[in-house]
């Protein structure tokens, strides 16, 4: 990007391209650069790093969002940064990439599962600054009016100051009256975990088949951890990174060295 040109911003997600996530994200931030979107053709929630090995990509040129270049893509959220990267915006480059805004939480231990912040991570594997945008509401019907706010806000400063030490922010925004919502945390990922049940049922045929249900446990009650800031009103941020090592458990294993 140079001094005098605006950004070009990736937008993409993982509840697919007629969401009205995406919709809500790119209006908080088409003043800010040079849209592009790439997004799923389907709903792909849950699809967390996948890519697509074993079956050919389609990526498909549309007209969904007035004045703005988007493409649907066949495959996962990470297919399309990847085909966003090095098919369509190839030598423009990409300077922020923003994923989302995801009807749900992706807070905690649930950007392992997320297909919206792995979008983001994986453009953060190639160096660029990015964010993955999520709202407390599962409803297809959500009001994303109150987030907008702080996605203009949290973009705003990212093409400002860039990202020191990290390349990717987990945002998480409660799902409440932008009256109730307090403000903005830094915070760290929480521990917490799902509970998981199976739901056993047959079909038509007497086949039987299961559904998988379960408890999200928080039992991380820290003041910096995401789930309490979000349970207090305040939106969480967290930087985060694809480094998965056990620093602690290095010294320790020492031992199983030949």
């Amino acid at each position: 990007m140079t001094k005098n040109s605006k950004p070009n911003i990736l937008v993409t997600n993982d509840d697919g391209i007629t969401a009205p996530g995406i919709k809500a994200l790119i209006e908080a931030v088409s003043d800010f650069g040079n849209l592009v979107v790439v997004a799923p053709d389907s709903p792909q929630s849950g699809q967390g790093h996948a890519l697509t090995l074993n079956t050919p990509l389609r990526l498909r040129k549309v007209k969904h969002f007035e004045g703005i270049e988007a493409y649907e893509c066949s495959g996962t959220p990470v297919d399309c940064v990847k085909l966003a990267k090095d098919v369509v915006m190839g030598e423009r480059g990409i300077d922020l990439c923003v994923s989302g805004i995801n009807h749900g939480s992706n807070a905690s231990i649930n950007i392992i599962y997320s297909g919206t912040v792995s979008a983001a991570m994986e453009a953060s594997l190639e160096g660029i600054d990015s964010i993955g945008f999520s709202l407390l509401n599962y409803s297809y019907d959500a009001d994303f009016e109150p987030a907008k706010k702080y996605v203009r806000h949290l973009v705003d400063y990212v093409l400002k100051n860039g990202l020191n030490n990290t390349k990717l922010l987990n945002v998480n925004i409660p799902g409440l009256p932008a009256e109730e919502i307090k403000g903005v945390k830094v915070c760290r990922q929480a521990e917490a975990k799902w509970v998981e049940e199976f739901a056993r049922a047959k079909d038509p045929h007497g086949r039987e088949y299961y559904w998988l249900t379960g408890k999200f446990i928080n039992s991380d009650n820290s003041e910096d951890a995401d789930v309490v800031a979000l349970e207090n009103g305040y939106v969480s941020v967290v930087p985060s990174h694809h480094d998965l090592t056990a620093y602690d458990a290095i010294d320790g294993l020492r031992a199983v060295e030949l």
